[in-house]
């Protein structure tokens, strides 16, 4: 194990989706999480057979009361402040998003120091692929209590409101929106045919590129999510977590792809999340004067 077996993580609360056949959503987190060595409570928000790309398949929403008499079942229970983080990400209803802010106050409230990251999952380049009660919501109830955020370049775009068409707007976007920690997924790479992870806070913004794998499976935020909280609460600075969480992903999506499968296949490739040995190239980005690209 990576982990020192002497060392206790804290629970970590996962809210997302939850599919019966692949690798996405509350799959993906709950795996790495418990990989790293952090014990998990999840929630689903959703159940559907896989993902809605690999075909139609039922939807099993909670009730909207169900579902808020249950985050109101943990924020009055004495063990919430056992949880260090709570993550979230896919919604099934705009509704959930009020329930999980009451949930995170909750816990802020028994355990100060719990961090709350918040992945706006909502849309990718073609758009959003949720509607737009539940876009609001993640954008409205969810993302001011966020200590960390981690949205990809086009729910960035879809949350401010205009196109970001180079790393300086992208950086004074993140600033701009609020979040101490920001992390741009799919942010503009500086090398040819790479992909690159942008970490914003308000002391640095630091570049992590990765070569681009075609076709990719999808979960791979999830995954850079999961990663990257993990490895802030073992105590590694937001550029070194970062790096490992670049990484672990691009070895995962390499090998999957590789191995010709349209899932991440987190179990074969469980040691790429807990020790990556992929190269990954990071610069620190200077905010220049007059609006030009960093």
């Amino acid at each position: 194990m990576h982990n020192d077996q002497t060392t206790l993580h804290p629970p970590i609360i996962v809210i997302s989706s939850h599919v019966v056949r692949g690798s996405v959503g509350n799959r993906t987190v709950v795996f790495a999480l418990e990989q790293l060595g952090f014990p998990v409570w999840a929630v689903p928000t959703i159940t559907l057979a896989w993902h809605p790309n690999q075909g139609r398949s039922t939807r099993i929403v909670a009730d909207e009361s169900q579902f808020a008499s249950l985050m109101e079942d943990f924020a009055n229970s004495p063990l919430l402040g056992e949880a260090g983080a709570i993550i979230s990400g896919y919604f099934g209803d705009a509704a959930q998003a009020k329930a999980v802010a009451g949930l995170v106050r909750a816990l802020k409230e028994q355990n100060p120091d719990a961090v709350y990251l918040c992945d706006p999952v909502c849309g990718d380049e073609k758009g959003l692929y949720v509607s737009q009660e539940i876009a609001e919501a993640i954008r409205d109830e969810l993302l001011p209590l966020a200590d960390i955020a981690t949205p990809n370049r086009s729910e960035l775009e879809w949350i401010i409101g205009h196109s970001l068409d180079d790393n300086t707007s992208t950086i004074r976007a993140a600033r701009e929106l609020g979040p101490a920690t920001m992390l741009v997924t799919s942010a503009h790479a500086m090398m040819a045919g790479s992909i690159g992870n942008l970490l914003v806070t308000k002391r640095e913004a630091v570049l992590a590129e990765h070569r681009a794998v075609e076709n990719a499976p999808k979960g791979t935020g999830d995954l850079f999510a999961a990663v990257f909280l993990a490895r802030l609460m073992e105590g590694l600075t937001p550029d070194k977590a970062l790096r490992s969480a670049t990484a672990a992903v691009f070895e995962v999506v390499a090998r999957a792809v590789k191995r010709g499968s349209e899932d991440l296949m987190l179990a074969t490739d469980a040691q790429s999340i807990v020790h990556p040995m992929a190269m990954v190239q990071t610069r620190r980005l200077v905010e220049p004067r007059g609006g030009k690209s960093a």
